[in-house]
């Protein structure tokens, strides 16, 4: 019996920051002209759920609660759009500081991927109340709608300073965690139903949203300056009584302690919290090493093959092709080419064996930042952290089997014997219709420390002569009897 080794996923909380720690990282590879344009998209979705908000509770007579959580529920679109639409918003950018917390990028690149977002946001946001004001929707319900939309922004710039600030990292705190919960699931209409609560009660409580107000408040001071008079005398209010909707007061009183909260919520709370209290760097020393068992090979008498001669180790390749985490992807490329793989280990700087680096891994990174690399993007940024390996004493037969045949599809019956699928094709026939999911490169271990790689090509050489002269890998005492016959 052969045995593979796989380094465990974590589980639980840890498999969540694991899930958050690669969501960080993306953001941080794209090129600036995707990042921004994503934003962009992010800034118009945040500003069209305002809108959507603004839709809903304008004249409802629901009551005070009820009506903002009407509201609410309205402007939970803009997350959902946002997280399945792929857009950049920098509340949830923002915790992209666990790629700086695991130096997977210098505190100058954290900051250029927020500002990118932030501008990205902005534009998006101004974009589209330049489009809400040309299309004249401050003029819906008489002018309710636009008086509306003048009280909600200039009850934003009467907050005072900290309260702003505290309100900010509230709403950021379950944007953020909702962003969190969505990486439980694979399923669109999970994620969808997932943000839906965070977000109605952040927008019903009153909490404050910087992208949100990048639309919200420049509306409100676009009405109160650009709205002709017919407006004013429809709802019977005087562009005087909003002259505090100003760009200072916004900044000042609102724009930059919203911003500063929001980024304590998400990137301190929500995302250093858990890093700190699940340190990866910990986790991924610790991670135990499960076995996964390997059907036994037969054996045929006319190719009887000792355990001394083909052995993984006399055949594997030298752990010298192994990658380094650090290493750029342009060196681990050139390595990889030097020893014609398509793939190779990667160890940290302990000589552990942390994840396995392939050229999948880059074509995939490739396509998504529209082929335009990011020449510093590193191995560790690439990698895969399940890593399949095995033992260099065991046989290369064994592992040739568990590479090519599915014991499940050739033998479909369970641990007790009984079929779990009824077939009339033979056990030759469904090993060839199957399709087998298998690495085609192992690392190599010895002692829980990499010793080499053996590939699908390697055990094939391996196997070789079983084609050519058989007599040159039977055991000597097999030879003699040959002869003797």
């Amino acid at each position: 019996m052969v045995s593979a080794t796989q380094i465990k996923k974590p589980e639980g909380p840890a498999a969540l920051l694991a899930q958050a720690e690669e969501y960080a990282v993306s953001k941080t590879r794209k090129s600036t002209r995707m990042a921004i344009g994503l934003a962009m998209m992010a800034g118009l979705f945040i500003g069209l759920a305002f809108v959507f908000y603004l839709t809903v509770t304008t004249g409802s007579n629901a009551g005070w609660g009820i009506t903002r959580l009407l509201g609410g529920l309205a402007f939970s679109m803009g997350l959902i759009l946002v997280v399945l639409g792929g857009a950049e918003l920098f509340t949830s950018t923002v915790l992209s500081m666990l790629a700086r917390a695991n130096g997977k990028i210098s505190t100058a690149g954290l900051l250029h991927t927020w500002a990118r977002v932030y501008l990205g946001n902005l534009l998006g946001a101004l974009l589209l109340v330049l489009i809400v004001m040309t299309a004249g929707l401050y003029q819906l319900d008489d002018g309710q709608w636009g008086l509306n939309a003048l009280h909600v922004a200039q009850h934003k710039l009467h907050h005072t300073w900290i309260q702003a600030f505290a309100l900010g990292v509230l709403c950021n705190l379950l944007v953020c965690l909702a962003i969190w919960m969505t990486f439980t699931s694979q399923n669109p209409l999970t994620k969808a139903v997932m943000v839906i609560l965070p977000v109605a009660m952040f927008v019903s409580t009153g909490f404050e949203h910087s992208v949100a107000n990048m639309f919200m408040v420049p509306l409100g001071m676009s009405i109160a300056t650009f709205a002709p008079d017919s407006f004013w005398q429809a709802v019977g209010a005087s562009p005087d009584a909003f002259s505090d909707l100003n760009l200072a007061r916004f900044i000042s009183a609102n724009l930059i302690p919203v911003t500063l909260g929001n980024i304590l919520g998400g990137a301190g709370l929500v995302g250093m919290g858990y890093w700190l209290i699940i340190n990866p760097e910990r986790e991924k020393k610790t991670a135990q090493i499960a076995s996964l068992a390997l059907p036994s090979a037969s054996y045929s008498e006319s190719a009887i093959m000792t355990q001394e001669t083909l052995t993984i180790e006399k055949h594997m390749k030298p752990a010298q092709c192994a990658l380094n985490a650090r290493q750029y992807v342009a060196d681990a490329l050139e390595k990889l080419n030097q020893y014609q793989l398509s793939g190779a280990p990667v160890l940290d700087d302990d000589g552990d064996l942390v994840g396995f680096f392939s050229v999948q891994d880059v074509l995939v990174d490739l396509w998504w930042n529209d082929y335009q690399p990011d020449m510093d993007a590193k191995v560790e940024s690439l990698m895969r952290t399940e890593v399949q390996t095995v033992d260099a004493e065991q046989s290369v037969i064994e592992l040739a089997q568990y590479m090519s045949i599915d014991n499940k599809v050739v033998y479909p019956v369970s641990d007790t014997g009984i079929a779990t699928h009824f077939t009339n094709q033979s056990a030759l026939e469904r090993a060839k219709t199957q399709t087998v999911s298998r690495p085609y490169i192992y690392p190599v271990m010895r002692d829980n420390q990499l010793v080499g790689v053996i590939t699908r090509a390697d055990v094939v050489r391996a196997l070789a002569p079983l084609y050519g002269n058989a007599i040159d890998i039977l055991p000597a005492d097999a030879k003699e009897g040959l002869v003797t016959a």
